[in-house]
């Protein structure tokens, strides 16, 4: 009985083997959306790297965030691409911890940052004037160096609260990756507590910079209504509908996945929420930025244009 028990050494990673037919389709589907984000969010991070008018807090904060959103999915997405060429992968239980911890951490961190974003238009738009003073340099690597060890010290404590558990049913993880709902669902011992943690981290992790954002919206959009110029509005608005729009993908999706009890848990229906959560969303914030930035765009512009002047100038002999 007491073997019954006994940690496992491994996950068996199950992922999307009950659809053999499909599998195939699948891997290049989704291995051109990976490369398609890659692309998008390294480009994000070289113009506002190079080129000298994106310079300011808010492109820094927004570099920052691109570079947590390759990491996030090169923690998850290769394996899932391996995982649709075989009907199942296996994993050693330090690997499925590394990989959750990772992934709670690069969330987390990515959750404050975009909390830390919404103040940084808050300052700009309702406090124009003194927004040099407020967003120093200082404050900016701060606030970033804050976001990230809260991210990791919150991953850290759940990760390894969830892994002391006993996994003595099936260690057949229904899920392309070791996300929390479907390795809790697998531990045979009362997890009530450790659904309390997971409750309280993804509280501080999700709700808390979410409801920030939304008061820091709240105060934009009563400044931007105040202002009397329709140019002013269409410009403030701008600025900030980008942000605003990927806050709501990303927050959406999360609070639908780890806020509710074990007891809501049906893992065809998580599966499909966290390969929006961890494909699609992340391909479109690229986009979103530069489709609704006039500054992004006209960097991408001046880069191209740069790019083609040098290739038109005589080599010299």
């Amino acid at each position: 009985m007491q073997e019954n028990h006994t940690l496992s050494s491994e996950f068996i990673i199950l992922g999307f083997g009950d659809l053999a037919e499909l599998q195939i389709f699948f891997f290049g589907l989704f291995l051109i959306m990976h490369l398609v984000t890659l692309a998008g969010h390294t480009t994000i991070v070289l113009i506002t790297l190079i080129d000298s008018c994106l310079q300011t807090p808010m492109y820094f904060f927004l570099r920052n965030l691109s570079t947590i959103e390759i990491c996030y999915i090169l923690v998850i997405v290769p394996n899932m691409l391996a995982n649709f060429l075989s009907r199942s992968q296996r994993m050693p239980m330090l690997g499925c911890a590394l990989q959750m911890h990772l992934f709670i951490a690069l969330g987390g961190a990515e959750c404050f940052l975009l909390a830390v974003m919404a103040y940084d238009r808050f300052v700009a738009i309702c406090k124009p004037l003194r927004y040099t003073l407020i967003i120093t340099r200082v404050l900016c690597l701060q606030m970033l160096a804050l976001a990230c060890v809260s991210g990791f010290a919150l991953s850290l404590t759940l990760t390894t609260l969830i892994f002391l558990l006993p996994f003595c049913q099936s260690h057949e993880i229904n899920h392309f990756f070791c996300d929390i709902p479907a390795v809790l669902f697998l531990a045979c011992s009362d997890t009530r507590a450790n659904e309390i943690a997971v409750f309280v981290v993804c509280t501080l992790i999700l709700l808390i910079p979410f409801l920030l954002i939304l008061l820091s919206y709240g105060f934009i959009i009563t400044a931007i209504l105040s202002i009397h110029s329709a140019q002013g509005r269409s410009k403030a608005f701008s600025t900030c509908a980008g942000h605003l729009l990927v806050s709501l993908l990303h927050y959406g999706c999360a609070i639908f996945i780890y806020i509710r009890p074990k007891s809501c848990y049906t893992p065809e229906q998580d599966k499909i929420v966290s390969l929006i959560y961890t494909n699609v969303t992340p391909m479109l914030y690229p986009m979103i930025y530069s489709l609704r930035n006039k500054e992004v765009k006209g960097a991408i512009r001046r880069l191209l244009g740069s790019y083609n002047q040098m290739r038109r100038q005589p080599k010299a002999r």
